[in-house]
């Protein structure tokens, strides 16, 4: 298990309320867009991230996690596996706090490397699952 209740609990509620959500675009039909709603009426700021770097939801969207020009505390990683290591690794490089593998975003050695650096994390969850879930 990568990221039991404690852990899932601190990142929602501890560690700060910008999340730069990778792989969210103007897209409807992408998870991304729904996630990142249900963040933005748990409170939390989005961050869109993708290539397109388009607004989503009334915020301004970048190219990469580098372009953002201000401080992350959480990387919502919305991008398939093969890709989610490099991401997690501009997430510790951009001094985010922690970063979130969604459903089905798998990467154990970018786990081990991200934890290492001190960074929390929880990988192949959804938050929009687990807000309520936790209560």
């Amino acid at each position: 298990m990568y990221g039991d209740d404690a852990t899932i609990r601190r990142i929602l509620t501890e560690l700060g309320d910008t999340w730069a959500v990778v792989g969210l675009s103007a897209n409807e039909r992408r998870a991304a867009y729904g996630v990142s709603r249900e963040l933005q009426r748990f409170g939390k700021r989005i961050v869109p991230v993708h290539p397109k770097a388009e607004t989503v939801h009334g915020e301004r969207g970048y190219a990469s996690l580098a372009d953002v020009p201000f401080d992350v505390d959480v990387v919502d990683v919305f991008v398939n596996s093969e890709l989610a290591g490099p991401v997690a690794d501009e997430a510790v490089a951009k001094g985010a706090r922690a970063v979130w593998f969604q459903l089905g975003v798998v990467d154990p050695a970018a786990y081990e490397r991200t934890r290492a650096a001190g960074l929390e994390m929880v990988m192949d969850r959804c938050p929009a699952i687990e807000i309520p879930r936790l209560g």
